[in-house]
């Protein structure tokens, strides 16, 4: 019991140590501390975004409503009769009515408009919540305006904030030349950006009178499977005389699991820079550990010489990493939290613009904090155990004076350099036969790990190189002294490195991809109108355009969602979109990859298809493979051709208009592309008077253009900010290690200010050292991050979203990139710089005997 309290009492008088010297030296915790909160603030920030994306595409609900267990949809149109609702109500079905279009509002801005049956969307919604009654109730939902028609609609209070600040009106908005009052619900309904209609509204607002976009079906007997409903639903239609072959049936699940697959790519490049952003952070935590315990060994040599034995302050030193870890993820947690809730409102719309997915507002988990804690504790006893042992194993006798610790970091920085080459060899070899992104993100991580290992033998060289050309005299000691401050700063110069490399990968890759879509859309929009209008106006539009004089030609386009499937493995169904242009329309538009020598002529005769590139990578078809089409099962197909495409999320297909039109497949196009001769508006207004058709189903070739760039500046606009967090990240890490790296240097300068160096000649001195060191390391970066943004589009980005892109030289980012580091490092060095050689010249001489 004696030496369990003796042990215990020898604990506690090491940890009130190690508490005054923190006390003393703020700095060094304040570092450690940073490092760890900035690391984990990313990682959560990041990890609470994408986990409540995927939690939202789990729980795919209705508006207002609870989960669906189905929706019925018409297979080849955008609509389906209402009568199909009412006789399923009417059968004792739980149902609801939905509607989903685009209006325009004043300014040709365009609106996400919803329509639904108000009343029974609530009514199901309670019949699963009890406790939303209330929440009903607190909004004050007028339901019988709603429900006779008023021309009033309800938004989520996110977006009447947001356009508030686009229309400066916050009460009512004009749609589609009708008025419409504005009610605000709390953001928790999960409205979006969606405008949310009863149904007797919203079909004279979208024109589909008589029509509905699907309907949702419910069904609370957890015995019945999906199947089962499925056969009921069609029994109780095809009774009533609708023919069901027509119809669509999709499972909510299985909608929910298509939105994680369909987006997965997107998450896994968010989860990537958080984790890089989290590398960087552990640097600078691991750099201050580091820069303490150096600090602190001649103390606790001194203390064991004293009788405290090595296990008390092991045990000791590691209660205070757990300490610190823990108060830096608590606060990390909150901050990354409140990241979330601003990085959150960017990643919906970009979701919901791009795969038409929409995020519920999430909650919070402490399995992320439990998470985060486990992840940083790993990481931070896996980098500070060997520098741990290495002070408990120092020999006592050698404790009166400090150790050399430059033949120590030495061989540290050849091993790693060792360590460095053999990664880059493994991903060299790897990156030739890996075809799958996941695997290629993992090589892409060890490269990432591999760059900044080189970095302190390469200074060291560099340095080592410079020496003998440097004048004599301070000029000379001004290089020699920079090997010595290599080793203090390798870590802050690494995090660095990291960043500025991402930092180049990434404004390549945006540059590049924003440069190939540019011509992409230039190759692919060959006319001047694009018009999509409802199905029941086709052929009126198509007579009214044969009309006009100033039209030159008239493009029709067909498409449905169909499966195809490889003709050796029939019973595997890759969901497409099936589509078909006019000759003139494909020859003129399409962008080939690559085509078969006699493509054109077994594709007219309709022996032969062409694919997008998507699709062909992710399902690894090539040209002539033979495949299937669900809607042409009595036609063996040939792939002659694949062609690129950046603009759909799913893979297509195109097949001949003779192929088409001589299958069972739907004969009027579903939109056109129109040449004309004049004021593109005259013929706008023009439809829009005869035809009563809204210009948000008409498309100007600038106005797609226009939008195109929009949702792609957007999409990387999140990853951008990440990419500049991290750089900032880094930054704070330069500016701690400097502010260390002068304290520590204050006796060395103190020398040379009494050997007659002036404090101005100091700071130069020191300010040049620094900026050395930072300008090898842009030098290190500008080919190293070359090399990342490469694989970034010609491995990573090719086989995760199939898209070929070329790669582009931006030698303005690379240089703001370079300057950017450049004005941190001058910042980093200036004002600790400033506040240490402003001391006295004694109180500096005293550090020597520290």
């Amino acid at each position: 019991m004696t030496s369990q309290s003796s042990a215990t009492s020898r604990l506690m008088l090491c940890l009130r140590l190690f508490a005054s010297h923190y006390r003393h030296a703020p700095l060094q915790a304040s570092a450690i501390l940073l490092g760890i909160m900035l690391a984990v603030t990313l990682l959560i920030g990041v990890y609470a975004t994408n986990e409540n994306a995927k939690q939202s595409y789990g729980n795919v609900s209705e508006l207002l409503s609870k989960q669906a267990r189905l929706s019925i949809s018409h297979l080849t149109e955008d609509s389906i009769n209402e009568s199909i609702y009412f006789t399923l109500a009417n059968a004792g079905f739980d149902t609801i009515a939905s509607i989903e279009g685009i209006a325009t509002d004043e300014q040709g801005r365009l609106w996400r408009v919803n329509g639904s049956d108000i009343i029974a969307a609530i009514s199901t919604g309670l019949a699963q919540d009890e406790q939303a009654n209330s929440s009903v109730a607190s909004v004050n939902i007028p339901l019988a305006e709603l429900l006779s028609g008023q021309p009033k609609v309800l938004m989520s209070a996110s977006q009447r904030d947001r356009i508030s600040k686009v229309t400066n009106q916050s009460q009512s908005i004009t749609l589609n030349n009708m008025p419409l009052d504005i009610i605000t619900i709390d953001d928790q309904w999960g409205l979006g950006s969606a405008l949310l209609a009863d149904i007797s509204l919203a079909q004279p607002l979208l024109k589909m009178q008589g029509k509905l976009s699907y309907i949702a079906v419910f069904s609370a007997d957890k015995t019945e499977t999906d199947n089962q409903l499925i056969v009921r639903l069609n029994q109780t239609l095809t009774q009533a005389g609708f023919d069901t072959s027509t119809l669509h049936f999709s499972t909510k699940t299985s909608e929910g699991e298509s939105l994680n697959a369909l987006t997965a790519s997107f998450h896994l490049n968010l989860d990537a820079m958080s984790m890089l952003a989290f590398v960087v952070g552990l640097f600078i935590a691991y750099n201050g550990v580091r820069y303490s315990l150096m600090k602190r060994q001649k103390l606790l040599v001194q203390i064991m010489q004293q009788g405290l034995d090595r296990r008390s302050v092991m045990l000791a030193l590691s209660i205070e990493i757990i300490t610190l870890v823990f108060i830096g993820c608590v606060l990390g947690f909150i901050v990354g939290l409140q990241l979330s809730q601003w990085l959150q409102p960017m990643v919906a719309l970009t979701l919901e613009q791009l795969y038409g997915a929409k995020l519920l507002p999430g909650n919070w988990q402490w399995q992320w904090f439990a998470q985060a804690l486990i992840l940083t504790l790993s990481a931070a006893f896996a980098a500070c155990i060997p520098m741990l042992i290495s002070l408990i194993n120092t020999p006592l006798a050698q404790g009166a004076q400090k150790q050399p610790q430059n033949k120590q970091f030495n061989i540290i920085h050849h091993r790693q350099f060792v360590i460095a080459v053999l990664l880059l060899l493994l991903c060299t070899v790897a990156f030739a036969f890996t075809e799958q992104y996941r695997l290629s993100l993992v090589l892409l991580g060890i490269l990432v790990v591999a760059i900044p290992l080189l970095l302190p033998q390469c200074l060291h060289w560099v340095v080592k190189l410079l020496t003998p050309a440097m004048p004599k005299g301070l000029w000379q000691y001004v290089i020699a002294e920079t090997k010595e401050i290599i080793a203090p700063l390798a870590l802050a110069m690494m995090a660095i490195l990291l960043a500025l490399c991402a930092n180049i990968a990434m404004n390549t890759l945006v540059g590049s991809f924003e440069i190939t879509l540019k011509k992409w859309l230039d190759a692919r929009l060959h006319a001047d109108l694009y018009i999509r209008p409802n199905p029941n106006q086709i052929d009126a539009l198509i007579l009214l355009l044969a009309k006009d004089p100033k039209v030159d030609a008239v493009y029709e386009q067909w498409t449905v969602d169909s499966n195809l499937n490889r003709a050796e493995t029939p019973q595997t169904l890759i969901p497409i979109h099936l589509v078909s242009r006019d000759h003139i329309s494909l020859t003129d538009t399409t962008v080939f990859k690559t085509t078969a020598d006699d493509f054109w002529q077994t594709f007219t005769a309709g022996h032969s298809i062409m694919i997008s590139e998507p699709l062909s990578i992710k399902y690894r078809l090539d040209i002539g493979d033979k495949v299937q089409l669900s809607q042409l099962q009595q036609h063996t197909l040939t792939i002659g051709a694949i062609y690129y495409d950046y603009g759909n999320p799913k893979g297509e297909v195109i097949i001949s208009q003779p192929l088409w039109q001589q299958s069972t497949l739907p004969a009027k196009p579903i939109s056109l592309a129109v040449t004309y001769q004049g004021e593109l508006s005259t013929l706008q207004n023009s439809i829009s008077q005869k035809l009563n058709l809204s210009s948000a189903y008409m498309y100007s070739q600038q106005r797609i253009k226009t939008e195109a760039i929009t949702i792609f500046n957007k999409t990387f606009s999140i990853t951008v900010v990440l990419n500049s967090l991290t750089l900032l990240v880094a930054a704070i890490g330069l500016f701690s290690a400097c502010v260390m790296l002068t304290q520590a240097r204050q006796a060395p300068l103190a020398r040379l200010y009494a050997l007659g160096v002036s404090r101005n000649q100091l700071r130069m001195m020191v300010i040049v050292q620094m900026l050395f060191i930072v300008l090898l390391t842009c030098l290190v970066a500008l080919p190293t991050g070359a090399l990342l943004g490469y694989l970034l589009i010609h491995k990573v980005t090719l086989q995760a979203f199939g898209w070929s892109i070329a790669m582009v030289w931006d030698w303005a980012a690379y240089g703001q990139v370079v300057v950017i580091a450049i004005i941190s490092c001058l910042l980093a060095v200036s004002l600790p710089l400033y506040w240490q050689t402003r001391k006295p010249l004694i109180s500096s001489l005293q550090q020597e005997a520290l």
